[in-house]
């Protein structure tokens, strides 16, 4: 079996010495230059996430949504903890909150402006689930989930999905809103609603999955 194994690698490696450098193909042409252009939109990240890969993208969305649903399958049955102990100190939550409201701005700036400059719907997303975090570790679990119920965030989350599924079977099938002026904030099309779509799929979702946690877990 080490002959095979040898073997391979030597046929790997005269490949390598024998096939052309692709890279002077693209001589000339800037690829980030072409994404930009083809996507109307300065940040090329995500102009290759909600464009060239768009595909790929909502199996991202529809994956996160199934991770979701998994944790309230699989904490479902069990016992919910009888005492839920928070942190109490003034400074820790005062600092948790001062994070929280820091990372829920910068949540807010990502989803707007993911696609002028570095971030996206991802990372605004994350950002906000942070914040949601903060504010779960120093409040009490049962006011979170009334809040939870009031505005209906178990809702807001399946719609931001199915809308964002929507939007993107459109677009892949060719239809896209005029792109816009290069570099201002209703431009790129579609792609600055996809960015806002999955910033509140992934922080709407995390609110569930950080409530399920608390509610059988503790805090971890």
């Amino acid at each position: 079996m080490k002959w095979v194994y040898m073997a391979a690698g030597l046929v790997l490696f005269v490949k390598m010495l024998i096939m052309p450098n692709p890279a002077q193909e693209w001589e000339g042409i800037s690829i980030v230059e072409t994404i930009v252009a083809d996507s109307g939109v300065p940040n090329a990240v995500s102009g290759i996430i909600f464009r060239n890969r768009l595909y790929d993208t909502i199996f991202e969305v529809v994956v996160f949504t199934i991770a979701v649903l998994g944790v309230g399958f699989l904490l479902g049955n069990e016992t919910p903890m009888k005492t839920v102990y928070q942190f109490s100190d003034r400074p820790s939550i005062v600092l948790a909150r001062l994070g929280a409201t820091i990372s829920a701005i910068v949540s807010i700036e990502l989803a707007i402006r993911g696609h002028l400059s570095p971030g996206g719907g991802f990372a605004a997303g994350v950002a906000g689930g942070t914040a949601i975090g903060l504010i779960a570790i120093t409040s009490n679990s049962e006011w979170m989930e009334a809040i939870y119920k009031q505005w209906n965030a178990a809702i807001w989350e399946k719609v931001s999905v199915l809308v964002f599924i929507l939007l993107g079977v459109i677009t892949l099938i060719g239809w896209e809103l005029p792109q816009g002026v290069l570099g201002t904030l209703l431009s790129g099309g579609v792609i600055p609603l996809l960015n806002i779509l999955v910033a509140i799929k992934v922080a709407l979702g995390s609110w569930a999955v950080i409530l399920l946690f608390i509610r059988y877990r503790g805090l971890l």
